[in-house]
């Protein structure tokens, strides 16, 4: 094995430095669209009425299609989403010719086209990680707030809080404090998983490296390269979770 040519580095350096930038984009907007549908569909799970006719809405129309589609997503390989989301999902709603969006005069059918040249790998990686991730973040909401003592929700609609006002004000704050480590992993398997985007086109740090060991025939520079990049967001999120791990925990302790 011969030594480490940093002229290949040094030469493909912005290339790398687009894949990183693109890299954190897709993770942060993944995160944020990933955990707010992990929430909805939390809730949506464990949505329930004691008696009436709500009693069966919410067990068939709303907790059986949640716990189906958690378990198509959990059980289903991120790698297939993503390809079923670029080359089905997305054309059936963004398709310059008959797409959903431009059939209903929702979308002009250029935009449609410049949205699907320019951004398409871009829309597809987002939509197809947020899909997977809010599965798993489901049922993340779900532990944690089942964890919290009950009595809580009884003490707080019996001072005259709405389920809603409960919630966010007494449950959600608690509950989130607990699964915060949970969430973190959760985030940096999200930056790791972006990485198979690059299947479809994303320039991501995976394609950066594809593109160089393409150029010249080595997978050395550029694969250990992007290894270290991963390595470093990986290691800075996770001290971001333990900072605010920390802050939680001083809160908590007042």
């Amino acid at each position: 094995m011969t030594g480490f040519r940093w002229e290949i580095i040094s030469e493909y350096a912005p290339l790398f430095v687009q894949g990183a930038i693109m890299t954190i984009q897709c993770t942060i907007i993944c995160v944020i669209l990933g955990t707010s549908w992990g929430l909805l569909l939390g809730l949506g799970r464990m949505a329930r009425a004691d008696d009436g006719p709500w009693k069966h809405i919410l067990r068939f129309a709303v907790q059986w299609p949640v716990r189906v589609y958690v378990s198509a997503f959990r059980g289903t390989p991120l790698f297939v989403q993503i390809m079923v989301v670029h080359f089905a999902l997305v054309p059936l709603f963004i398709n310059p010719r008959d797409g959903i969006l431009v059939a209903n005069g929702l979308m002009s059918s250029d935009f449609a086209r410049m949205l699907r040249s320019d951004y398409g790998a871009f829309l597809s990686c987002v939509v197809a990680i947020t899909l997977n991730a809010g599965a798993y973040v489901s049922e993340i909401f779900r532990a944690g707030i089942q964890s919290i003592d009950s009595g809580q929700m009884e003490a707080s609609r019996a001072l005259g809080m709405g389920w809603g006002k409960t919630m966010r004000k007494v449950i959600l704050p608690q509950a989130f404090r607990r699964i915060l480590p949970p969430l973190g992993n959760n985030a940096i398997a999200i930056v790791k998983d972006s990485s198979l985007a690059s299947a479809i086109g994303l320039a991501d740090l995976a394609y950066a490296a594809r593109t160089v060991s393409g150029a010249y025939a080595t997978y050395w520079e550029p694969y250990l390269t992007i290894s270290l990049v991963y390595w470093v967001l990986t290691f800075l999120l996770s001290l971001l979770v333990q900072h605010m791990e920390k802050r939680f925990g001083k809160s908590d302790s007042r």
